[in-house]
Parts: structure tokens; C-alpha cells; sequence
């Protein structure tokens, strides 16, 4: 956490009010984007006990699972939930646009540019908090790998044709949200505590009511004591006013409401499943049908109040212009949307279990480089951000004072004019240290040279000037130019090149089952003989 996030801690602990961490939105926010609202059975984590989840704000879907210990009726959850998240997805899969991507071409080995499709825009999942995030992995996890009727007759447990489909896209969009800055899955919590600083923890911030309580606090209210009452204040039954953002639910709730209500509707079942005549059976069927519609009010009453703080925050959050490389974000999650996209119509079998060693190694290396990239695009979108970069001694702004045009020495000379820079900044500068500048969107390079007798930098430019002997116009900055410069570059490098799964070696546990073709040498270990055995 950098010095100014730790000012805006203090300043909000002072006066009472949320401040600003951002002056853009630095995540891109689609404009039809799911709100999902998960609700789990306490104690046990796979077990959804509802949810409310849909594109409009004033008419949510409800889905309530009436006995969350019964298998048909989870199945029969995750049918809907399928019905209503799958359509969503493939209205985005048609629309696409032609793009240019490089790839090795299979017989000389060399990078060539092809052209291939990119679907225009992406679905984008909302969920309240970062459980809910988890959450959506769990179910991805739990549903990929079922077997239907079609594809398994024998299967004991058969589950809807969707369900797995359904497994699968939950899973991308879980993994796709340990990338950072990817907004195809993003929790609310987040996105709220990114742009604003509030006097809590981050622990505290996961309460979506309290975040939006220092956010949206009246006046003559402070924010600690309107997030406060958020979290404990409670109705005249105990029931908490604005219940958690889920997807657990409050202990209260689940003793003295939920547990009855299912306790009267196992009765009811029991009861028709008993019943000894249809006389008897349409009775209990209406009072069947009366205890579930009471789970649904109370699942409703949990869910809907979240449901609306989601789309306070996306109010909130749509008052920030939008940040320039957010929309470069985005268009990777669109990149990774259509290549999965791809993978499900090829047919090709559902996401592992555990990743192979290569494959771990690339998604860790993505992400480390991913980082670093959203680090340094924030501080360069926003001013607010680059402040605590140059408290930090990683970037530096000041006015030219001076401009020498120097060249190159050899055949062909290349300008490499001396800048000095006056600044108040204290970068951590040692000789030979490359700093660069934002030039029409792309990185200039420089070297720090030394320092002059008043204190100034002086930098040396390397590129960004043309091929030719006299630099291009606008390249070398000119004397009473305001600037900023980092010393951390602004595009990231890519990482070293890694070898193909099935040329995992024997160190990273060998290629995967099946991989190696037989009489392969050095691939297999030596056959054991009786000399390996005490």
C-alpha cells in the first residue's frame, strides 16, 4: 500500500467520508453486465441454497434450493442457473470482428501474423464480495466433470445436459479472475475498495453494506458509525438490516427462519410421499407448495437487499471516467472469451483438475507479467496513482531546463540529445539507470547521466527520434515542457520461452500420461533390477 493510500486511510478516518484512491475507473464495466447474488446452506460450502441473479435491476431471477442436502434439487438449481448464465454467455459469441494475431507457423517455426476472429464484446459476471468469487470457482470445479444421461446411460447420478457446460464457463471466468486487471468476473467489494479509501481493513471491506456505508454516508453521519450499524443493527425479530453479501448467511437467520421453514417443508414431502389417496395428496401438495414459497421469501429477503447495494456500487463506480488501457484490458478478456469459446465448440475435453508443470508455469509467469502491467498502466492513467509512485522514489516530474542535441558516436551518428530536468522529486537514481515517458502512448526511453550543480537531472534520450540524423519533430522535448518520468518501464517483456507439455522434464514431474513415445531415449527411467532392492 503506498503512502497516499495510507493519507486517504487517515483523511477518511477524520472527517468520517470515503476518499478517493482513483480519479478514473480503472476497471472496464460492461454495459449489460450479470449481477450474481449466491446464497450457501451454512457449514456446507457446495451446497447453494439460492441466488439471485440476472441483466435487469428492478427484475432479478430467484432461485432457491428448497432442501439443499438433496442432490435432485441441487441438480435441479444448477438446471436453471444454467437456463438463465448460458444464454447470456453465447449472445456474446456471434458478434465478431477480424484481428490479427501471431503464431509459429507449423512448418518453418517463424512468428507470422494471421488473421482470426475476435468476438466484439465479452460477457462480464458480478458477484458481491471476493466469496462470492470463490464460490463461483467451487461450483466450476463441482460441475465440469459430470456425466449426463447422453454421455454416460450408466451414470448413477446423471446430471442435466447444461450442468457440465455450465461447470466449464464458471471455471474461466474463476480463473480468468486471478488475472490482474481482468474484469470478466469481478467482485464488488473490489472494485468499491480500489477507487475509494475508507477507515477499515481490508477484512472489514468485504462487508459490501459497511464498504457502501462510507461511501454514500448522509451528512452529519460518519462513515465508521453508518458502517457500523450496516453490520450489526437488527430488526425487532434479530434479524440483522442489511444482511452479509454472502454467500454464507447469519447464524440468526439460519436458527430461527431457514431451519424451521425446511424443517416443515421435509414434513410436507414426507407426508405427500405417504399420502393414500389423491384426496389426500392435493392437500399436502398446497402445503408443500406454501413451505416452499416461504424458503423463497426468506432466500429473497437475504438476497435482494445485496442485490440492490451491487448496483448502488455500479452506480457509483460509472461517476469515474474511464481509465485509457482499461479498454486494452478488456480487449484481452475478449481474447481469452473467444479462445475458450473456440475450445468448447472443438469439442476438446473440460479444464484439469491440476495443470501440468508448463501449464502452471505460463499461468504464473502471465499473471506476474499481467501485474506489473496493470501497476504501470494505473499510475499512467491516473495522476492520482503516479503521486504515490514518485513518493516512492519510482517516478519523477518536473520542467526541461535545458536541451543539448548530443549523437551517437559511430558510421552512422543518431541524435541523442541531453535533457535536464528540474524536479522537486527524490528518485532513486544511480548511474546508467533507464527512466522512460508516455510519447503519443508509447514509452521513450532515457538515461540518467548525473545530476547538475542546482540539483537537476540530467537524462540522455535513446529513441522515439526517427531514423534519421535530425530527430522528428515533437520527439526531444523542448525547454519549459512539464514531464513525467518512471523508472519502471511501461510495457512488460515476455517471459522465456518453455517447453512443449510432453517435453516436461523428469525435475517438474516428467510429461504428462502418455506423452512419450516409446523407445524415446533419456525420456523413461532406467527398468528396476534386484540390485535397487535392500
Amino acid at each position: 500500500m503506498s503512502l497516499i493510500d495510507n493519507l486517504a486511510r487517515l483523511e477518511a478516518t477524520t472527517t468520517g467520508r470515503a476518499r478517493p484512491r482513483a480519479t478514473v475507473r480503472h476497471r472496464h464495466l460492461s454495459e449489460r453486465p450479470l449481477v450474481f447474488v449466491p446464497l450457501t446452506t451454512a457449514g456446507e460450502a457446495g451446497a447453494p441454497l439460492g441466488a439471485l441473479i440476472g441483466t435487469e435491476r428492478t427484475s432479478p431471477r430467484l432461485l432457491t434450493v428448497p432442501q439443499p442436502r438433496d442432490r435432485d434439487l441441487r441438480f435441479a438449481f444448477l438446471a436453471r442457473l444454467a437456463e438463465i448464465l448460458l444464454p447470456y454467455v453465447e449472445s456474446y459469441e456471434g458478434d465478431v470482428e477480424a484481428a490479427e494475431r501471431t503464431e509459429a507457423d507449423p512448418e518453418t517455426g517463424k512468428r507470422v501474423k494471421v488473421e482470426v476472429e475476435l468476438c466484439a464484446d465479452a460477457p462480464q459476471l458480478i458477484v458481491p464480495s471476493r466469496a462470492g468469487v470463490e464460490f463461483v470457482r467451487l461450483l466450476g470445479r463441482s460441475m465440469r466433470f459430470r456425466r449426463t444421461a447422453e454421455q454416460d446411460p450408466d451414470a448413477p447420478y446423471p446430471a442435466p445436459p447444461r450442468v457440465p457446460l455450465l461447470g466449464r464457463w464458471l471455471t474461466h471466468f474463476g480463473e480468468r479472475s486471478r488475472v490482474p486487471g481482468s474484469s470478466l468476473l469481478l467482485a464488488m467489494t473490489d472494485l468499491l475498495s480500489r477507487h475509494w479509501a475508507t477507515g477499515q481493513s481490508s477484512l472489514e471491506e468485504q462487508h459490501l453494506g459497511a464498504l457502501l456505508a462510507w461511501i454514500e454516508a448522509p451528512e452529519g453521519v460518519s462513515g465508521a458509525d453508518a458502517a457500523l450499524r450496516a453490520e450489526l443493527a437488527r430488526d425487532t425479530d434479530g434479524q440483522l438490516l442489511c444482511p452479509p453479501a454472502g454467500p454464507a448467511t447469519d447464524p440468526a437467520f439460519d436458527n430461527q427462519l431457514l431451519a424451521p421453514a425446511i424443517e416443515r417443508y421435509d414434513r410436507a414431502r414426507t407426508a405427500l410421499a405417504a399420502a393414500a389417496d389423491g384426496v389426500e395428496a392435493d392437500g399436502l401438495l398446497a402445503s408443500l407448495a406454501a413451505a416452499e414459497r416461504e424458503i423463497d421469501a426468506l432466500v429473497e429477503s437475504r438476497t435482494r437487499p445485496t442485490w440492490d447495494a451491487v448496483w448502488r456500487g455500479l452506480d457509483a463506480l460509472c461517476t469515474l471516467p474511464e481509465a485509457p488501457h482499461a479498454i486494452d484490458r478488456w480487449r484481452g478478456d475478449r481474447w481469452s472469451f473467444t479462445g475458450h469459446r473456440d475450445r468448447v465448440a472443438a469439442g476438446e475435453p473440460p479444464q484439469p483438475r491440476v495443470d501440468d508443470a508448463v501449464t502452471a508455469a505460463n499461468k504464473l509467469g502471465t499473471r506476474e507479467r499481467e501485474q506489473a502491467r496493470l501497476d504501470a498502466q494505473e499510475a499512467l492513467d491516473d495522476p492520482l496513482v503516479m503521486a504515490g509512485r514518485r513518493l516512492a522514489g519510482e517516478a519523477f516530474a518536473g520542467e526541461v531546463t535545458d536541451v543539448v542535441m548530443a549523437y551517437s558516436e559511430g558510421r552512422s551518428p543518431r541524435p541523442r540529445p541531453v535533457v535536464t530536468v528540474r524536479t522537486g522529486d527524490r528518485p532513486h537514481l544511480d548511474a546508467g539507470v533507464r527512466v522512460y515517458r508516455s510519447l503519443e502512448g508509447k514509452p521513450q526511453a532515457a538515461q540518467f547521466v548525473t545530476y547538475d550543480a542546482d540539483g537537476g537531472v540530467v537524462l540522455r534520450l535513446l529513441d522515439k527520434m526517427g531514423r534519421a540524423k535530425e530527430a522528428e519533430p515533437g520527439s526531444v522535448p523542448e525547454v519549459g515542457d512539464r514531464l513525467c518520468w518512471t523508472l519502471f518501464e511501461h510495457e512488460q517483456r515476455g517471459g522465456p520461452r518453455l517447453p512443449d507439455p510432453e517435453d516436461t522434464p523428469w525435475t517438474h514431474g516428467g510429461p504428462p500420461e502418455g506423452a512419450v513415445s516409446v523407445g524415446a531415449p533419456g525420456e523413461r527411467p532406467d527398468p528396476v533390477t534386484s540390485e535397487d532392492l535392500l
